[in-house]
């Protein structure tokens, strides 16, 4: 099966909100009136963002999900997407069930594929997605004000507990294991939320490279600090919630570094008005999304990590994650 027979059967489609799609040298959008464009890029690379032999399917599905994940904190709404793809070989099962996996979501978010390139190489996988948002109303890392609140949706650190057990760096039991490689695998990007929250938060990030750390990013664009209650923070494990795990068979520092530098969680972290609260969970309930407030935005600069009685807490012995990090 040579390059062109292999996009023609697994990767064309006819796009639904291109101009043109995938078959010229160019893909062609349109942004609707008073739409501006929000535009991902987001690249997985075997061995280093997911494990040799991971299933197919759910590498489609995580592929694209990571990238919809910005769209979500931009508070856009996805249209389409590209997809540059680097196989070892062409092999046909393994891309059957990687485009539908791919797909499923995407028709999901009814986001059409309109190009993308492939080529002989070590598995990698490199998808750009466009959006549009309403002029001036885009979610940014900017906007939060000292007194705001801080949440974040779903939950955090089942994703980094799943990576340490399938690495033999932890045992986690068979049920255990099954949620927490779940939230690995197929993430769920907010964009419900994302949108719900527009004209709400005063910014918003997603969280993949850890909390602490995205958090940060949302810390310094808007030049405040925040205190965060680990008190409530440490509950956020999904696992804790499972019946047939007991939350306290793992060391709670353990879950408290999962839960705030664990990354590849895919939630939205984000800031609102305390006035804001009763929107907050209006927007939670449209989107059908669990929010939880976990802290506040200060005017000193810096994070403050405390218990429920506002005593200090030492910072996760887990570093925020960063590719070219000694």
């Amino acid at each position: 099966m040579g390059e062109f027979e292999l996009i023609e059967r697994f990767f064309t489609r006819p796009a639904r909100h291109a101009a043109l799609g995938v078959g010229d040298d160019c893909a062609l959008l349109m942004p609707s009136a008073g739409m501006q464009m929000a535009i991902s890029t987001d690249m997985l690379v075997e061995s280093r963002h997911f494990l040799q032999g991971a299933d197919p399917r759910l590498l489609g599905h995580k592929a694209l999900a990571v990238n919809l994940s910005d769209l979500a904190a931009c508070g856009a709404r996805p249209l389409a997407f590209t997809l540059a793809l680097a196989l070892p070989r062409a092999d046909e099962d393994w891309l059957a069930a990687f485009s539908a996996g791919l797909f499923a979501l995407a028709d999901r978010h009814q986001c059409d594929l309109i190009g993308g390139d492939t080529t002989a190489g070590p598995l990698a996988i490199c998808i750009t997605v466009f959006g549009e948002v309403p002029a001036g109303r885009a979610l940014l890392r900017s906007g939060a004000r000292a007194g705001d609140d801080v949440y974040v949706s779903g939950t955090l650190g089942d994703a980094r507990l799943a990576l340490d057990a399938l690495t033999g760096r932890r045992a986690l039991g068979s049920a255990a294991l099954a949620t927490a490689r779940a939230r690995l695998e197929q993430p769920t990007p907010r964009v419900a939320l994302g949108l719900a929250l527009r004209g709400v938060a005063s910014a918003a990030i997603d969280v993949s490279d850890g909390l602490v750390g995205d958090l940060g990013h949302i810390l310094a664009a808007s030049g405040v600090g925040a205190c965060i209650d680990t008190s409530v923070a440490i509950d956020l494990l999904a696992i804790c919630e499972d019946s047939a795990f007991a939350a306290a068979t793992i060391d709670a520092q353990i879950r408290l570094d999962c839960v705030l530098a664990g990354g590849d969680d895919y939630e939205l972290a984000f800031c609102a008005a305390p006035t804001a609260r009763a929107a907050v969970g209006a927007a939670a309930a449209q989107a059908g999304t669990r929010v939880t407030r976990i802290g506040r935005i200060e005017a000193a600069p810096g994070l403050r990590l405390v218990d429920g009685q506002g005593r200090a807490v030492a910072a996760p012995r887990l570093r925020p994650f960063d590719h070219f990090a000694r």
